[in-house]
């Protein structure tokens, strides 16, 4: 059994308020490193150049902080923003939603695909393999911070968060990190391999993601001012799964109801 070292949320304190935290080195390392891989696969998507796709990562940069945090207040806070609308600014609190951000990146990503004339499905299937290298280091910061911790358990790899309690619990950040992190982007660089019918790939990464989310909620201490939304079991975690599991198998599907090119510089 391991206990928690309760971390600074400091990487380096600056002065004043100025400080570099975990999360916020997340978030760099996550868009850095796709960057990086990005560059080196530009020729997966026909006409993406070096200077596009760093346009298309700023886009996506912007997609992911604003979606992220209005999501997680329409989901998660509502009723908090409702008392005080002024909360959704309150980004040192904390509070961001990868459901919200990634909703976030598809109108980027949709608007981007129209003002450069490329087919929508043809850029997120390009950046999809990317997305899990973020959620690495996402859920690297969540355990290094001690947030979003797991269900109380008695495996023997149990975790002990003294900012929470002295109860063993399921280091629910780290199989976060192992699968939607590292095994969701081998699984989608194996699958980007070939070139796919467009959607194939985009199609791939919702249904596993959200089949991982929806299981690991299950051992995944739902959010305390939330709470179980129906039946003692569903957390808002597995709800907002569902939509993209139903978008992903409509995804795959479609190849075998209807013609859909290869992705190409169309819309």
């Amino acid at each position: 059994m391991f206990v928690h070292p309760n971390f600074n949320p400091e990487v380096l304190h600056i002065a004043g308020p100025l400080a570099i935290r975990w999360y916020g080195l997340a978030y760099m390392m996550g868009f850095v490193g796709a960057w990086f891989l990005g560059c080196r696969r530009l020729a997966k998507c026909e006409g993406m150049t070096k200077e596009l796709f760093s346009d298309l990562v700023f886009a996506i940069m912007l997609g992911v902080i604003v979606g992220g945090r209005l999501g997680y207040m329409l989901f998660y806070g509502f009723a908090i923003i409702v008392q005080n609308p002024l909360k959704v600014f309150y980004i040192w609190e904390g509070g961001m939603s990868f459901h919200g951000g990634l909703i976030g990146v598809l109108i980027q990503v949709f608007f981007f695909a129209r003002r450069h004339q490329f087919n929508f499905f043809s850029i997120t299937d390009f950046i999809a393999p990317l997305i899990p290298i973020g959620l690495f280091f996402g859920r690297a910061a969540n355990f290094i911070n001690g947030e979003l911790w797991g269900r109380v358990t008695d495996v023997p790899w149990a975790v002990i968060f003294p900012s929470v309690d002295y109860l063993p619990r399921h280091p629910s950040q780290l199989y976060e990190m192992l699968t939607e992190g590292l095994l969701l982007f081998l699984l989608l660089i194996f699958v980007s391999a070939k070139k796919r019918t467009a959607g194939c790939i985009s199609g791939t990464f919702l249904i596993c993601y959200s089949l991982i989310r929806f299981l690991l909620e299950f051992v995944r201490q739902p959010d305390g001012h939330l709470g179980f939304i129906y039946a003692n079991w569903l957390t808002m975690g597995q709800l907002l799964s569902v939509p993209m599991f139903v978008l992903g198998v409509y995804l795959l599907c479609q190849p075998f109801f209807g013609k859909r090119c290869i992705a190409s510089k169309s819309l």
